[in-house]
């Protein structure tokens, strides 16, 4: 299924003639298991993008193959460079694709500890995605972390201290405070709610939309809550079993379902 660009949305300028991320066939096996087959879609700068289904519909295989985590068997991801050309990133360097994922994208992982070095200080952590960028100003370094961990509302006074010191909450809002100090275009998020209490998602989520907002990044959210998909997200994809289903505008979407599934989906969350 090929998902457009939406047509009716301030997203997009005329001055913007590719996107900024394509996907086209992409098709993951495990031995004969289906992880994700044929899924096409572009995703424009500035755009929020989320991927739903329950647990194994394919949605977090999917994102590991965009992000270039996992190759895939069959199909292409093509990513707009800053030189305005689009490259197809598993023909890319494996050297040129770290690169990538330290400086242009950023990943926020489900459990934090999986995206922060957790023996390191919360400055350290911040401070080492400026050091690939090639900043060694030490003075510099820990200004702009200070300024970053004030953004994602951490105590300035906790800048020594190491991720293991923290709540979850305080992890997550580090870990999304390393990724986004490059300035990145692309931003890859796993269930970045998940595990947490209500009242914690409610606030990371009210930080999540300030700063999409606010330095207009392209993101990619993998969620199982369509809560979620509809605070943060212009479009939604729908998986199931390794397939998509439904996709369209978010809000178009939830309040007027067309598959049986996302109906299903949709109607479980009016129910609970």
């Amino acid at each position: 299924m090929n998902i457009a660009a939406p047509q009716a949305s301030a997203l997009q300028d005329d001055s913007i003639e590719q996107p900024l991320l394509s996907v086209r066939s992409l098709t993951r096996y495990y031995g004969t298991r289906i992880g994700c087959a044929d899924i096409s879609f572009d995703i424009w700068p500035g755009e929020v993008l989320a991927i739903v289904g329950e647990s194994g519909s394919g949605k977090t295989t999917l994102l590991n193959c965009i992000s270039t985590r996992l190759p895939p068997t069959s199909g292409t991801v093509s990513y707009s460079m800053r030189d305005g050309v689009l490259h197809d990133l598993f023909k890319l360097r494996e050297a040129d694709r770290r690169f990538l994922l330290r400086t242009d994208w950023g990943f926020v992982h489900q459990n934090p500890a999986d995206g922060l070095r957790m023996a390191a200080s919360a400055g350290a952590n911040v401070g080492e995605r400026l050091m690939a960028v090639g900043d060694r100003h030490y003075g510099h370094i820990r200004e702009t972390a200070i300024d970053w961990l004030d953004r994602v509302e951490i105590d300035a006074g906790r800048i020594d201290d190491q991720p293991r010191a923290f709540s979850g909450g305080m992890r997550q809002r580090l870990q999304i405070a390393r990724n986004l100090v490059t300035a990145p275009r692309l931003v890859f998020m796993d269930e970045p709610t998940g595990g947490l209490d209500v009242s914690v998602q409610a606030r990371l989520l009210d930080l999540l939309r300030g700063l999409v907002n606010d330095l207009g990044l392209a993101v990619i959210i993998v969620t199982h809550d369509l809560a979620v998909a509809r605070l943060l997200s212009h479009r939604m994809i729908v998986m199931k079993d390794g397939r998509v289903v439904e996709q369209g505008l978010t809000d178009r979407l939830l309040d007027d379902p067309q598959a049986p599934y996302t109906q299903l989906l949709v109607s479980s969350i009016l129910q609970g």
